[in-house]
């Protein structure tokens, strides 16, 4: 893995890549896409894809080319490019195996208080992303972090991706970033795409509001946010997976530079707040 630095008074890291792998060519044209861009921008990137989205709404819908399939083809993005994979583990059965390939394992929302899952991802050492649950508080996260750490692995990162408000809709709270910033001590994500998603309001599937994405991006580095969560596709509504809320490939690069331009400006007024207290 190659070593990543983010969180206080680094630039955001950009998690991003397709929700599915849907074939090598077109998860592979979607990494060096981003690649190059995050390259250009300078901003510290790991490239996401699941192999198996165990938790889909309808019986029919595309989970992807399963684990072996799936994790062979991020394997080989990720010799080729050398760039950092993450991806998220839905069978306690597959976690060792994932964990021979992925750089960073994700907990996935759903499963994030499954105390034996989470025991055993953070046993293989690998550098843990809890996706926080739409159920939890911002608070409730810290026993699930005191899981992962009673293990002795403290390479963690928490993501922020929305609270059920009601049926069908998610609504994000941005003090949660703070507040989890502070009580945990660890790097906090958010996801902007997982954001808008409308869980179940589509026929047999999740809708969404990608349009607004770039606007929950926005506001999450103003409130300090360490790095956003972004799928994107090259054409979202032909997307097998997520497409609704997923984000169009080369419509990024000017959100990517507005947030680049937006997080200077944080860094900034928390240099000189920190300087001004310290007397420097």
């Amino acid at each position: 893995m190659n070593k990543l630095k983010f969180g206080h008074n680094t630039p955001f890291m950009l998690i991003a890549g397709p929700c599915v792998i849907e074939n090598y060519n077109t998860t592979y044209d979607i990494a060096l896409y981003l690649k190059k861009l995050t390259k250009k921008l300078n901003i510290p990137f790991v490239f996401k894809a699941s192999y198996d989205k165990a938790n889909r709404t309808s019986i029919n819908s595309f989970r992807g080319p399963g684990v072996k399939d799936g994790l062979d083809i991020l394997n080989s993005i990720k010799t080729e490019l050398n760039i950092n994979i993450l991806s998220d583990v839905h069978n306690i059965d597959e976690i060792q195996h994932a964990a021979r390939i992925l750089d960073i394992i994700q907990i996935p929302a759903f499963l994030c208080r499954q105390t034996d899952f989470i025991l055993e991802i953070a046993r293989t050492g690998k550098t843990v992303n809890v996706k926080k649950g739409q159920f939890l508080a911002p608070w409730d996260i810290i026993p699930v972090i005191e899981k992962i750490k009673s293990t002795g692995n403290n390479d963690i990162f928490i993501t922020e991706r929305g609270t059920m408000f009601g049926y069908n809709n998610l609504v994000v709270d941005f003090r949660g970033i703070k507040i989890m910033q502070d009580k945990t001590n660890i790097p906090v994500i958010f996801d902007a795409t997982h954001s808008v998603q409308l869980p179940g309001a589509g026929d047999n599937c999740s809708g969404g509001q990608r349009n607004l994405a770039p606007t929950l991006a926005k506001a999450a580095i103003a409130a300090g946010a360490d790095g956003l969560f972004i799928e994107v596709h090259p054409n979202p509504d032909q997307a097998l997976c997520d497409g609704p809320n997923s984000l169009k490939l080369d419509e990024i690069e000017s959100l990517l530079s507005d947030l680049k331009a937006i997080n200077s400006i944080i860094k900034h007024s928390q240099n000189a707040a920190s300087s001004t207290s310290t007397g420097i």
